[in-house]
């Protein structure tokens, strides 16, 4: 994906004024490790039913996939149509939804054959996907995150993300985590953990080092792809072409 981020920015944002307020910065330690595809380029990711659902993006590559999380093996796949770069990811009942990058364009999915069951239309840019049980929360790009009507998919609603009083961009992949947003911060080796009252953030999780824990193929290869299984409390974290997925404890901040 083409989004340009610079690093020395993501440094302004993040670290100097994190470490220069009361803002938390949390730490990791990793619980354990699982294969993962090194071909999937991971866009949006969620744990149900005792199995990892992924969608992958890229032109011409990009799928919906039901995963076992123990080995990674690929149990159904479906393709996106050729045209569409896929993105974010979350379910709904008895359907997964999904949305592309550029196309305006989102996808609805039976949860059990990963047949097409539908497809919807929205304005501007999709990125990552989730929800909080009464509505789906949009990421595109923006500081800004629109929640959807599940049921019509028109937008109700929305807030704009700060950081100690300033806009972040580049959400990236979503995850709902007891009652907050979690959100990838594309290019960096940060997740935010945003509340969905008023877009402020909480608390920063620095998940600098993990990618130490294997070989990356390029510079896309970065931080991208939250799932949490709240009957066990377990949070999963992944990256696109990465050859793992973690599961994390969250250390060093207070809940």
């Amino acid at each position: 994906m083409i989004k340009c981020f610079s690093f020395i920015l993501a440094i302004l944002l993040f670290v100097a004024p994190a470490h220069a307020s009361d803002l938390p910065v949390c730490g990791y330690e990793v619980v354990h490790s699982y294969p993962h595809d090194q071909q999937a380029f991971t866009q949006g990711l969620l744990y149900r039913d005792g199995h990892l659902f992924e969608s992958t993006g890229l032109r011409g590559k990009s799928t919906i996939r039901k995963v076992r999380l123990e080995d990674g093996e690929i149990l159904n796949k479906v393709a996106l149509p050729p045209t569409v770069f896929g993105e974010g990811l979350t379910d709904w009942k008895n359907r997964l939804i999904s949305v592309t990058w550029r196309s305006g364009q989102g996808f609805q999915w039976d949860i059990g054959t990963l047949q097409q069951t539908g497809t919807f239309e929205y304005s501007g840019e999709g990125w990552g996907l989730t929800n909080d049980g009464a509505r789906l929360i949009l990421s595109d790009g923006t500081p800004a995150l629109r929640f959807l009507n599940p049921e019509n998919m028109q937008e109700i609603g929305m807030i704009s993300v700060t950081l100690n009083g300033r806009p972040i961009a580049n959400l990236n992949e979503l995850e709902w985590v007891n009652g907050e947003i979690f959100a990838n911060v594309w290019q960096t080796n940060f997740i935010v953990r945003i509340d969905p009252a008023n877009g402020k953030v909480k608390a920063v999780i620095d998940l600098t080092g993990l990618q130490k824990e294997f070989t990356a193929q390029g510079n896309e290869d970065v931080l991208n792809g939250i799932a949490y299984d709240s009957a066990k409390d377990r949070l999963f974290v992944t990256g696109k072409n990465w050859p793992k997925l973690f599961e994390i404890n969250i250390v060093g901040c207070a809940d």
